[in-house]
């Protein structure tokens, strides 16, 4: 089934830097970026738009906003492990420098979206394994029944 894609409007304004023709994949390269980066203009030039063009999109359409959250989110996890490589490892000395301490207050200041962002993972994962589950346990049922129909006509169940 082909799904219909509502396109928003983007005023001219925010089309400033723009190519003319800009990529069909410029979404998916955005979001990759984002999570790369945490950088939404870092995304946005890489993607070849401009950075309102993406604030925009992500109002209007729900989808968008949904996949440009999991690349945050993403992209903390990303700040997390770097920063606990750096902490177990240590850095090289002739190595780019980190400022672990800003990095570790943006994490305490993010702590409470990536709880909810890991709670609603978990959550999902519950619904999905409760589904199995019944799946499982009706064609469970489904057998008994069947058995019990074989056992009360005398014939061997399948």
């Amino acid at each position: 089934m082909a799904r219909s894609r509502t396109r928003t409007k983007i005023n001219p304004a925010l089309r400033a830097g723009e190519t003319n023709k800009l990529n069909r994949h410029w979404r998916t390269l955005f979001l990759d970026k984002l999570a790369e980066t945490s950088n939404v203009t870092a995304a946005a030039r890489e993607a070849g738009i401009n950075p309102g063009r993406a604030y925009k999109i992500r109002r209007e359409e729900p989808d968008f906003e949904r996949q440009w959250h999991a690349a945050v989110v993403e992209g903390y996890e990303h700040l997390e492990m770097e920063l606990l490589a750096r902490l177990r490892d240590g850095e090289a000395k002739d190595g780019p420098k980190f400022d672990n301490g800003a990095a570790l207050r943006l994490l305490a200041l993010h702590r409470d979206t990536m709880s909810r962002e890991h709670g609603q993972r978990r959550n999902l994962d519950a619904r999905a394994a409760r589904a199995i589950i019944d799946m499982k346990l009706e064609e469970l049922r489904q057998r008994v029944i069947a058995r019990q129909s074989a056992d009360d006509l005398g014939t061997p169940a399948q």
